[in-house]
């Protein structure tokens, strides 16, 4: 059968590529610049509504508040070498200082709002923002950690009686015949900066270039639909929701509060939601949610899923309740910034993230840096022949992340199989191994996600001077289910002969996984509570 999206290899090199990039846009035209055109052409229709705040915007009100915010930036002399600073959730008016940024080609540096005082004070010494636009809920310790820098501090919602109030920067005359700026750099300009994931050390900032490869695998948004994503702007998913909501004039619902299963569900139900995109811990949370049996989500048309694995029962569970064949696992990572593969062929490759998108391309190699072919396991690497500025601050790691063939080295071990789809192991930097055999956790994981009580797991070496790494688990169970630790090494035991895939470090049951600040599964975290539970326990 013909698969989607269209690929090629290359035997004697051993690279897959993409099909060229279709412009659709003027490509001299900036991301700021062409969401201005669009929301010029479509001032009627609904832009945002807040399912928390009970606010609605027109894309007429919502360019007009954008248009303020940009004019607020230049009135304070801020030029595109300059950043903005963000920590906040998806507030009222967040979209407009994310596009007033966009406008102004001045990059955003947005952090996490689970960040401590201390881990802001670092990051933000790296980008120096000028000003810096935050909830009321964070402001204490945003002023604490910035006091050494010379910056503004801008609240979103809950406003402290000191601070400077969104809505005071909304009355700021929109500029004389007001244009977005042309890019200096031009579309080589650094859009954005997020955060890497940061399980060890401090997050990295890393930059993302105001590309149309974020635009991958959204091409069929129209102004029919209807977005929502929960994630916020210091995630990839986030920005690009941001992004795509703009460019096609979809209606985007957006919501401040911690994700909630049961809310997300009314939520898509209420709005009739047509494309979602969703880490797989909110599928978990999903599906181990009693509203999940009952609830409606026929609307959904793109089901877009990705940034960690995927628990195989987790996929089938979610698939279960769509109406429409949609559900598509999609790979990429920040530095990339945008999507790399997505799978349209579920039936046919359960468990791939799938083929490469336009304008990519894609080796696997092994620790000498030679190519592999299909079905060889290596280190997954894609290049997408554009700029890239790098961590910023930071030429060490940058030179680590993307060579000087401008191959990005993602740090995932996968594989291609011989139709084209990717699929992927584990971690490089994840291995574990016992008696010196070499595995995967995601290889005991995979085992444990078919237990029909389980709805979440995170398996980890626990180290012994004479095995080695011994696999144990942290195991979040269905609600309403009694399944206890040893059923789980019981249950291991019996699907693997494998001495070395055996749960010999033991299971946990716990009410959640420890996550890093962008909701991916923390390994580390996971494996630090553990051994602190069976310390107080012994």
């Amino acid at each position: 059968m013909p698969y989607t999206p269209v690929n090629s290899y290359d035997n004697d090199q051993k690279i897959w590529s993409g099909e060229p990039v279709i412009q659709y846009f003027d490509p001299d035209l900036s991301i700021g610049e062409i969401i201005f055109h669009e929301m010029r052409r479509h001032p009627q229709l609904t832009a945002q509504i807040s399912a928390t705040e009970g606010t609605v915007l027109t894309r007429g009100e919502l360019l007009a508040n954008v248009m303020r915010v940009a004019s607020y930036m230049r009135s304070e002399g801020l030029l595109q070498s300059d950043i903005v600073g963000i920590i906040g959730r998806n507030t009222t008016h967040m979209l407009a200082v994310a596009y007033a940024c966009f406008f102004n080609g001045i990059a955003f540096h947005s952090l996490n709002i689970s960040y401590d005082r201390d881990t802001i004070e670092k990051i933000f010494k790296v980008t120096r923002p000028c000003i810096i636009f935050c909830d009321g809920d964070e402001f204490a310790k945003v002023r604490s950690a910035t006091a050494q820098l010379d910056v503004k501090i801008v609240t979103m919602r809950n406003h402290p009686l000191d601070s400077i109030k969104i809505d005071e920067v909304l009355t700021t005359p929109i500029e004389r015949n007001f244009k977005p700026a042309k890019l200096e750099k031009g579309n080589d300009q650094t859009l954005a900066i997020l955060c890497s994931s940061g399980t060890t050390g401090t997050p990295k900032a890393v930059t993302i270039t105001n590309s149309r490869h974020i635009l991958a695998a959204n091409y069929h948004l129209t102004t029919a639909d209807i977005q929502y994503s929960h994630n916020t702007l210091d995630w990839i998913t986030g920005l690009i929701t941001t992004i795509t909501s703009g460019v096609f004039s979809t209606t985007r619902i957006i919501a401040d509060n911690p994700f909630d299963p049961a809310f997300a569900m009314r939520i898509i139900e209420e709005y009739k939601v047509t494309w979602i995109i969703q880490p797989p811990s909110c599928m978990a949370l999903m599906i181990n949610c009693p509203d999940f049996e009952t609830c409606d989500l026929s609307s959904l048309q793109c089901y877009l899923f990705g940034g960690s694995r995927a628990a195989l029962e987790v996929q089938k569970g979610i698939r279960s309740r769509l109406s429409h064949d949609c559900l598509q696992f999609a790979y990429g990572f920040t530095e990339l910034g945008a999507m790399a593969t997505v799978n349209y062929h579920f039936d046919d490759k359960a468990g791939s993230v799938g083929r490469l998108v336009n304008g990519l391309k894609l080796k696997i190699i092994n620790d000498e840096g030679v190519s592999l072919g299909p079905d060889e396991i290596g280190e997954v690497c894609i290049m997408n022949n554009q700029h890239w500025s790098g961590y910023y601050g930071n030429e060490v790691e940058t030179r680590s992340m993307r060579d000087s063939l401008r191959w990005y080295h993602s740090g995932d071990l996968g594989y291609m199989d011989r139709d084209g789809f990717l699929y992927i192991v584990d971690r490089k930097k994840e291995m574990l191994k016992y008696q010196n055999i070499m595995y995967y956790p995601n290889d005991i994981e995979s085992v444990i996600s078919e237990m029909p009580q389980v709805a979440e797991v995170c398996v980890f070496g626990i180290w012994s001077n004479i095995f080695g790494d011994e696999a144990a688990a942290a195991v979040v169970k269905k609600t309403g289910s009694e399944l206890e630790a040893q059923d789980v090494v019981d249950y291991v035991s019996y699907r693997t002969d494998s001495k070395y895939k055996q749960l010999n470090g033991g299971a946990l049951i716990v009410e959640d996984l420890q996550r890093s600040a962008n909701g991916k599964t923390n390994r580390m975290a996971n494996k630090a509570h553990f051994l602190d539970v069976k310390k107080r326990r012994s």
